[in-house]
């Protein structure tokens, strides 16, 4: 007599790529989001032209939004493997890059009021990017 005895499969899941999956959306959001606020600040009468004339093109601010999330997930697969505290270092490294990235914009030679459109773009698309990447890092 033979005796079939059914064993549970387990089941495993394999997250591939959460970090970039992570970074890419939230590069995604960040990038929709500064070119709206670009497009309705350009609308309310801000200009993105330079002393030369030169315009920031509205597409531009996607562009280098979503560039900007992927350099973050390198940085953030740079620090994974490196640090004790991998979520707190990228967290403090990224707002660090953020916040002197806002003086870029006062070097170009656009309007006060374009400076201030771009430190609150790049405050926003980090506010939106870092935390995402971040919370796929170990504490």
């Amino acid at each position: 007599m033979t005796t079939a005895v059914a064993t549970p499969q387990a089941t495993t899941t394999v997250h591939r790529f959460p970090l970039l999956k992570s970074g890419a959306a939230a590069g995604a959001v960040a990038a929709v989001v500064t070119s709206v606020v670009a497009a309705t600040t350009h609308a309310a009468g801000v200009s993105f032209a330079d002393r030369t004339g030169q315009s920031i093109p509205v597409y531009a601010f996607a562009q280098l939004t979503f560039v900007g999330a992927l350099l973050g997930v390198a940085l953030a697969a740079a620090i994974r493997g490196r640090a004790s505290a991998p979520r707190r270092t990228f967290t403090r490294a990224a707002w660090t890059m953020a916040i002197l990235s806002c003086v870029a914009p006062t070097l170009i030679g656009v309007s006060a009021a374009s400076v201030a459109v771009l430190v609150v773009e790049h405050l926003v698309a980090a506010a939106i990017v870092i935390p995402a990447i971040a919370s796929r890092l170990s504490r």
